[in-house]
């Protein structure tokens, strides 16, 4: 669809996506040195990204009213980070997207994917029915239980990260049935193994930018 290339990083909380995460935007970088590496997030991405982030983490919420949040501040960041980087040739590399969305809120929280597709489909949809999608999905994949213990030795959590095994098992599941639906896009990543031991299969990656 565009002369740039998209990468997102998905995984549940503790998986250790953001371990790895700057390093490799800094692999890409390297082996690309012609071509601008953009860097973002979501939620946020954008100044209005950003506050609405802090409402979505945080703030307690209605979960449709959290979907169309979560989907607001993903158009936002289309349009003003992703679509015009992608258009003028840079590597986007986004800690999280939409499968984010249909793990999290759908996933573990239970919203219809339904109601998720037609989002999707609203906020992502380009000419002739395609999607605005990544070219490529590195999922960090990790059991629940080995996940919370993680979790419990970083920072404050946000609303999300306190939410229970159950909760996390339910994501892992979506995100893995998305991975299933759509293997060309997705790299499993089996996040049980050490930092170094996954930082080499990053680094043996194959990409075609």
């Amino acid at each position: 669809m565009y002369p740039g290339f998209f990468i997102s990083f998905e995984g549940i909380d503790g998986a250790g996506k953001s371990t790895h995460i700057e390093s490799f935007q800094k692999l890409i970088q390297e082996r690309y040195p012609k071509r601008e590496v953009v860097m973002t997030r979501e939620p946020g991405g954008t100044p209005l990204g950003e506050q609405l982030r802090a409402l979505l983490l945080d703030a307690p919420m209605n979960l449709e009213t959290e979907a169309l949040l979560m989907f607001a501040a993903r158009r936002e960041h289309i349009a003003q980070i992703i679509e015009p980087a992608l258009i003028a040739g840079k590597i986007v590399i986004s800690d999280r997207f939409t499968d984010a969305s249909f793990a999290y809120q759908g996933g573990g929280r239970g919203l219809s994917l339904e109601k998720l597709n037609d989002l999707e489909r609203w906020v992502q949809g380009r000419a002739h029915g395609q999607l605005l999608q990544p070219n490529l999905t590195i999922l960090f994949d990790l059991p629940g239980e080995v996940a919370e213990a993680r979790r419990s030795k970083v920072r404050a959590p946000d609303k999300f990260e306190k939410m229970d095994l159950n909760f996390f098992e339910k994501v892992r599941e979506e995100y893995l049935r998305r991975a299933k639906a759509d293997p060309h896009r997705f790299h499993l990543v089996d996040a049980t193994q050490t930092p170094e031991v996954i930082w080499s299969g990053l680094q043996n990656l194959e990409l075609e930018i």
